[in-house]
């Protein structure tokens, strides 16, 4: 069943249970969840214009990643892509703030669980600080993920350990003691956070076109033009926007 993109009950101040509610619905998700479910999945916890980032460190150097509202349903859809089969965050003394128009949590201690079915049940916790602005009304979606990765450890049964020793099935021994993440996070993940790189751009060209129905040339001339008044205008108006004729 698809989830309910609107509650009937508020939640004022309560950052923690949306996050109690966000891992329910995530148990909810089954093989035949589509893109609707993950439309609506979406809808119900982050804002129109949310945005999420992802930052860590790869053997290569430090990533970071952000990733517009439109692109948030595919991320999360791309981990149990990844061989993934229940997802959940665990926070331990989460602390809030109350500002004006949002609630901040923000979490020292959050792991994000991740179990993995193939090619042999591992419990992946990936550790980091998790920073959340929620909207302060009745639906409290939120309108910032920020998630920071700073260590991570994936946890195979002893009984299968066990086994492989038994057996001396070596070359099993040896899978098992490679990782199956980089740094708690799939290659499926990795590879859809860099396509994001190149498609987050295009997501106002799309709407542009979409919504005033230009070509794509125009389209493009258009948001170069505005990016390019905003560059110049003078400080205190560059929030402002402007129509290019």
């Amino acid at each position: 069943s698809l989830p309910v993109p609107r509650r009937h009950t508020p939640y004022f101040g309560q950052p923690d249970y949306r996050i109690y509610e966000l891992n329910k619905r995530l148990q909810q998700r089954t093989e035949d969840s589509d893109n609707l479910w993950w439309d609506a999945f979406a809808t119900e916890f982050f804002e129109d214009d949310a945005s999420l980032t992802l930052a860590f460190c790869l053997e290569d150097g430090p990533k970071r990643y952000t990733i517009g509202r439109t692109l948030i349903p595919r991320y999360f859809r791309s981990i149990f892509e990844g061989g993934v089969t229940e997802l959940y965050y665990n926070m331990k003394h989460p602390k809030e703030s109350f500002h004006n128009t949002s609630i901040t949590l923000d979490c020292d201690q959050c792991t994000m669980i991740t179990h993995h079915g193939k090619p042999l049940f591992t419990k992946v916790c990936t550790e980091g600080r998790l920073i959340l602005e929620f909207t302060f009304d009745d639906l409290m979606r939120i309108k910032s993920w920020h998630f920071a990765v700073r260590t991570h450890r994936e946890l195979i049964p002893r009984s299968v350990v066990v086994g492989m020793h038994s057996q001396q099935d070596t070359s099993m021994l040896d899978q098992l003691s490679k990782n199956i993440t980089r740094q708690g996070i799939t290659n499926s993940t990795l590879n859809y956070l860099r396509l994001c790189v190149i498609l987050e751009p295009m997501q106002e060209l799309m709407s542009r076109h979409k919504a005033y129905a230009l070509s794509p040339r125009d389209c493009l001339k258009t948001t170069l033009f505005q990016k390019w008044q905003r560059m110049v205008a003078p400080p205190g108006k560059r929030g402002t926007n402007f129509i290019a004729l």
